[in-house]
C-alpha cells in the first residue's frame, strides 16, 4: 500500500498538515527537539523568572521547621508561605510544556496540573483524614476564582476599558457545566437532610454510594467538556485576536523535570502545612473553615490570580474567563471528585456532602457569576458586585 502524499493528508485549520503520530510518540519526540533552549539557559530562566522566587527560601525555612518541631505558628506560616513560589514555578513549567505540547496534549497536562497545588494540599490533607479541611479548600478554590479573581480582573479592566467583551456562548457553557457541578453538591445535601429525619442506619453508606456514582459521572462529563472545548468547539474560547506566540523560554525536557522537581517540593511542603493546621487554630484562635476556605485557597491560586488580572487589563478577557471559571470548572468536575475516588482508595470516606450553609454558599455564587457573563460582556461594577460577595463570605466563615 502506497504512503499517503500530501494531496491526501488531512490538513489543520491552519492550513498545516496534520500530525497523526500517537500521543506518546509525539511526546518523546519533543524531548529530542533540536533548536531548543539548552538545559543551563532552561533553569536559568526557571529560577530567575519572577521575583516571587525569592519566596523559595522559606522552602527549607519550612523543612526545618517541621523536622526540629518548632512552634506551630513558625510551621504554618513557613509552609504556607512556601508554596506561593512553587505554585508560580508549576505554572510557568507547565506552560513552557504546553508551547509545544499541540492542543490535544497541552489540555490533558493543564487539566493535571493546572490545579497541581490544590491536589497535593487536598491528598495530603485527605490522607491525615482532615476531610474538613480537603471540603473547605476546595469550595475555597472554586469561590475564591469565581468570586474574588473574576471579581478584581473586571475591576482592572474597568480602569482600561468602559466595557469587556468576550465569546458569550463559550462563557455559557463553561457556566452551565458549574451549574450541575453546583447541583452534584446539593443532592448529597438534600439526601442527608432527608435521612436525618427517619434515623435510617444505612443513610451513612447510601451517602457514600451516590458520592462515589456522582464522582466517576462528574469525572466523565469532564473528560467530555474538555474534547468539546479542546477539539470539536474550540472557536467559542478563543480570542478573536490572538496574541503573537511568545518565545520558548525552557525545552520540554527541562520543564518536564522542573515540573517534576517542583511536584515533589510542594507535596512535602503542602504535607506540613495540613500537619500544622490543628495547632495553629487552636492556639490561635482561627477558625479551621477560615484557614481552608479562605488562606489555603488564596495561596495555592496565586500565580493564577495575578495572571487573570494582569490579562484583563490588557483586554484579553477571554483568557481571563478561561483561567478563573476554567479553573472552577477544574476544582469542582474533576478535582473534587478525583479526591473522592482516592479517598475510595484509601479508605477514607470522603463525601460530596458539605454543610447546608456552603451548598447555599456555592449556589448563590454561581447564580451571581452566571447572571454577569451570560451576556459576554463586563464592567468595573459587575467586578465590585462579586468583591463583595466574597468579602461577605469571608465574614461569614470567620464568625461561623
Amino acid at each position: 500500500m502506497s504512503l499517503p502524499t500530501s494531496e491526501t493528508t488531512p490538513l489543520l485549520s491552519n492550513g498545516q498538515p496534520e500530525d497523526n503520530r500517537p500521543l506518546v510518540r509525539r511526546f518523546l519526540d519533543l524531548l529530542k527537539a533540536e533548536g531548543e533552549p539548552s538545559w543551563a539557559t532552561s533553569f536559568r530562566w526557571f529560577i530567575l523568572s519572577s521575583y516571587l522566587n525569592i519566596l523559595t527560601i522559606f522552602i527549607p525555612l519550612s523543612f526545618l521547621a517541621h523536622n526540629l518541631e518548632w512552634d506551630a505558628a513558625y510551621r504554618f506560616t513557613f509552609s504556607f508561605i512556601a508554596i506561593i513560589p512553587l505554585a508560580k514555578l508549576l505554572g510557568e513549567a507547565t506552560d513552557q510544556m504546553s508551547a509545544k505540547l499541540g492542543q490535544t496534549l497541552a489540555g490533558l497536562l493543564n487539566a493535571s496540573f493546572g490545579n497541581a497545588v490544590e491536589i497535593i494540599v487536598g491528598v495530603a490533607a485527605l490522607l491525615q483524614d482532615e476531610l474538613r479541611i480537603v471540603q473547605t479548600s476546595m469550595l475555597g478554590s472554586i469561590l475564591s476564582n469565581i468570586l474574588l479573581v473574576l471579581g478584581c480582573s473586571f475591576i482592572a479592566a474597568g480602569f482600561k476599558v468602559k466595557e469587556s467583551h468576550f465569546h458569550a456562548v463559550g462563557a455559557q457553557a463553561s457556566g452551565s457545566l458549574m451549574v450541575l457541578a453546583c447541583i452534584t453538591l446539593v443532592i448529597p445535601a438534600a439526601y442527608h437532610s432527608t435521612q436525618a429525619h427517619t434515623g435510617d442506619p444505612d443513610a451513612e453508606a447510601g451517602l457514600l454510594v451516590i458520592s462515589r456514582g456522582t464522582a466517576i459521572l462528574l469525572l466523565g462529563v469532564y473528560v467530555a467538556y474538555l474534547f468539546f472545548q479542546l477539539k470539536t468547539h474550540p472557536d467559542l474560547f478563543e480570542p478573536e485576536n490572538k496574541p503573537e506566540p511568545e518565545e520558548q523560554k525552557m525545552s520540554v525536557a527541562a520543564a518536564a523535570v522542573g515540573l517534576l522537581g517542583v511536584t515533589v517540593i510542594t507535596a512535602f511542603c503542602a504535607d506540613y502545612l495540613v500537619a500544622s493546621i490543628e495547632e495553629t487554630a487552636d492556639r490561635y484562635s482561627i477558625p479551621k473553615p477560615f484557614i481552608g476556605l479562605i488562606l489555603l485557597p488564596i495561596v495555592g491560586n496565586a500565580a493564577e490570580h495575578v495572571t487573570a488580572i494582569f490579562m484583563a487589563m490588557k483586554d484579553r478577557m477571554e483568557t481571563t474567563i478561561t483561567i478563573c471559571v476554567g479553573s472552577s470548572i477544574q476544582i469542582a468536575a474533576f478535582v473534587v471528585p478525583l479526591l473522592v475516588i482516592v479517598g475510595w482508595m484509601t479508605d477514607h470516606q470522603l463525601t460530596l456532602f458539605f454543610a447546608n450553609f456552603e451548598t447555599i454558599i456555592l449556589f448563590a455564587s454561581v447564580l451571581l457569576v452566571n447572571t454577569l457573563i451570560q451576556d459576554g460582556r463586563s464592567n468595573y461594577m459587575e467586578g465590585i458586585l462579586l468583591v463583595t460577595l466574597y468579602l461577605v463570605i469571608a465574614l461569614s466563615f470567620w464568625v461561623a
